[in-house]
């Protein structure tokens, strides 16, 4: 399956850089990671060989989009906005 791509607007980071980065950030705590991989099922077998994939970086972003304080501290901890986020997720589901 082809990667989509949001094209750069104004030097902003496509979805897929935006959703690698929460990855990282998520991943960068391990309480954060433990509850990422027991919500979605994802093992760390899976998310390592789905990184490149579209649905699994927007299960990544889904599950950050539904816990409102980590999408808050993530977004602030990225210099992005909660929206940012959303939106990055939102384009890797179409």
């Amino acid at each position: 399956m082809p990667a989509k791509h949001m094209e750069s607007n104004k030097g902003l980071p496509d979805a897929q850089t935006i959703a690698l980065q929460v990855v990282v950030w998520m991943l960068s705590e391990s309480r954060r990671a433990e509850r990422l991989l027991a919500v979605t099922g994802l093992d760390a077998d899976a998310l390592r060989d789905g990184i490149g994939d579209d649905a699994v970086l927007g299960a990544v972003l889904d599950h950050l989009a539904n816990y409102e304080p980590d999408l808050l501290a993530c977004a602030d901890d990225l210099g992005c906005s909660p929206a940012a986020i959303v939106d990055a997720q939102r384009s890797l589901a179409a």
